[in-house]
């Protein structure tokens, strides 16, 4: 045995009190830990500001993730849209500015929390295309990321802007 080890077990076998306020200082450590943030980390009760920062997070994370695909199409129009995908048969032109509006301007307001609801149709149309269209409907390789964003943003449509938003500001 190593003397640091041993050293170590003769102490607390010669004053059992010690090891006694030791385990007792870490028992009452633990009670504080469990009483407070352990109690609030696995409880299953929510209240609405819970739910309200959920979708404020949901939001920003969300739409500020989406703005620059959509502002990246937007400084390179002339360059994409000879050669843009044109699923709908409405030209190249139209389709790139259509999906320049879903991801750059309602992702915008998606981050601000106005007509969250309606802003949110265009980027799940913009999504479901991408995923069906673009990635050829691999959604586990190619198109992770778009059906991420069209989960995303489909929990949005239905949960709604929350409380801190310019929607609830504006009393729509």
């Amino acid at each position: 045995m190593d003397n640091s080890i041993l050293t170590l077990y003769l102490t607390f076998t010669s004053r059992p009190s010690l090891l006694k306020e030791i385990k007792n200082s870490f028992r009452i450590i633990a009670h504080k830990i469990n009483s407070t943030a352990m109690k609030r980390l696995f409880s299953i009760k929510y209240s609405d500001n819970s739910i309200s920062f959920a979708t404020l997070l949901l939001r920003l994370g969300m739409g500020g993730l989406m703005i620059p695909h959509g502002y990246s199409k937007l400084i390179n129009f002339a360059d994409m849209s000879a050669k843009f995908a044109d699923p709908f048969h409405i030209g190249t032109s139209t389709s790139l500015g259509l999906v320049i509006f879903a991801e750059f301007f309602c992702g915008i307001f998606v981050v601000l929390g106005l007509f969250t609801r309606l802003a949110c149709i265009p980027i799940i149309i913009d999504m479901a295309v991408a995923v069906s269209y673009a990635h050829k409907g691999d959604i586990f390789d190619t198109g992770e990321k778009a059906m991420l964003f069209l989960f995303g943003f489909a929990a949005l449509l239905f949960t709604g802007p929350g409380k801190v938003s310019m929607d609830r500001f504006i009393g729509k």
